[in-house]
């Protein structure tokens, strides 16, 4: 049985955060709605991601969720390097999930 991060992060833009704070809920990035779910990070997964997909960019924001708060909505999924990623699906991230946030 596999048991599973009770946290993943989610990398957000400055912009993406402004509308996150205002907006109370991540209803996703671009790559999000192409794929249809929200995409996460476990803690080690982290690096390889802001790396990949975040190289040059500044002013990252990057919460911590509380993956219990979102249920069975979260389902881990093979993905990059053949590891399980956490991704969110049929509901956007709410704020009340967000531990903390730190920049990226």
């Amino acid at each position: 049985m596999n048991t599973y991060p009770a946290t993943a992060y989610k990398i957000l833009t400055a912009d993406q955060w402004a509308a996150f704070e205002r907006d109370g809920v991540f209803a996703g990035a671009p790559v999000d709605h192409a794929d249809g779910y929200i995409h996460l990070s476990a803690a080690d997964q982290l690096q390889g991601t802001l790396d990949k997909h975040f190289a040059g960019q500044t002013g990252l924001v990057i919460a911590e969720v509380d993956l219990g708060m979102l249920g069975d909505d979260v389902r881990w999924e093979v993905s990059r390097g053949g590891a399980l990623f956490p991704h969110l699906y049929n509901r956007p991230l709410p704020m009340t999930a967000v531990v903390s946030v730190r920049a990226g």
